[in-house]
């Protein structure tokens, strides 16, 4: 197993499927009476968050604290961040409280890597700028193998502001590797420059894919992250590529409609839509923490 997991380019099929397939067992503990396992007794395991989240969070804090770790949160606000202390103080500082992982979410893309040259013990990337979020991906790529019974083959079309989201750069990367083929669908000034290196389609017509997907992945418009106007209106976005009723009732029967979340109702997804028996949202939120404790079990949990 890798010692980091910085990029979704840092898994190959066979360390990404078995992720997944110890997120699967990981999961049966929900059904458990007490849903610990001693595994990472003794581990310290720090959530360090530049940037505002509630889902990554919980989720790792709930994922370490079931394999009985020991938790440390840390927020950048009420910290010595706010005093001007550096990222490589910050994980210094933690090397001395023998973190043996810290989960990092970050507004600067790469800020994971150069913490992974910091810190003796392992590294995940919970987020960084609009760069990557591997364990979203991950969860993402869980979720579709639960409901559809594979991977490899599925046609997943990924909707909005690809833009400003690490979270599709994370998905494209990983589904490629794992046999699945993108589509990206946005307006032209929400794809990225060079998106046409990426191993995935594009397209700017939502309804002339819709027919053919397996999964629809809407993508939250990031308001915060945009200081200009990327199309005339958020009524004429949510027209050409916002998903609602009539567009789902086109899907084929067995697909499913996913938002790595949190959504904005009424504009890239219909409330109806999003609260439908083809939406896997709350489950999304489910397997994320399965995910991650894949993800920790499999970095620390071989450590002496």
């Amino acid at each position: 197993m890798i010692k980091h997991l910085l990029s979704a380019a840092d898994l190959d099929a066979a360390t990404a499927t078995r992720v997944l397939d110890t997120a699967q067992e990981m999961a049966g503990l929900a059904a458990r009476e007490v849903k610990k396992l001693p595994t990472l007794r003794g581990r310290t395991v720090v959530n360090l968050f530049y940037e505002d989240s509630t889902r990554t969070r919980i989720s790792f804090e709930a994922a370490a604290k079931r394999l009985s770790a020991d938790v440390i949160n840390f927020s950048a606000k009420g910290s010595s961040v706010s005093k001007g202390e550096s990222l490589k103080d910050t994980a210094l500082t933690l090397q001395a409280m023998g973190a043996d992982a810290v989960v990092i979410r970050h507004p600067a893309s790469g800020a994971p890597h150069r913490l992974a040259n910091w810190v003796e013990g392992s590294v995940v990337n919970a987020g960084d700028g609009t760069h990557e979020h591997p364990t979203q991906a991950l969860l993402d790529a869980y979720t579709m193998r639960s409901r559809l019974g594979r991977l490899a083959g599925l046609n997943v079309v990924i909707v909005g502001d690809v833009l400003h989201s690490r979270v599709a750069r994370s998905n494209v990367q990983l589904l490629h590797t794992l046999g699945a083929k993108v589509t990206l669908v946005a307006p032209p000034t929400l794809l990225p420059v060079g998106v046409q290196a990426w191993p995935a389609a594009t397209s700017y017509d939502l309804d002339a894919v819709v027919p053919d997907a397996d999964v629809v992945m809407m993508l939250r418009v990031q308001r915060e992250r945009m200081n200009q106007a990327y199309f005339p209106s958020e009524r004429e976005y949510s027209r050409r590529y916002g998903f609602d009723v009539p567009r789902m009732r086109r899907l084929p029967e067995h697909a499913i409609v996913m938002h790595p979340g949190p959504m904005n109702r009424g504009m890239e997804i219909a409330p109806e839509v999003a609260d439908s028996a083809r939406s896997t949202i709350v489950e999304q939120v489910a397997n994320g923490v399965s995910v991650r404790m894949a993800v920790l079990y499999l970095l620390l949990g071989g450590k002496s």
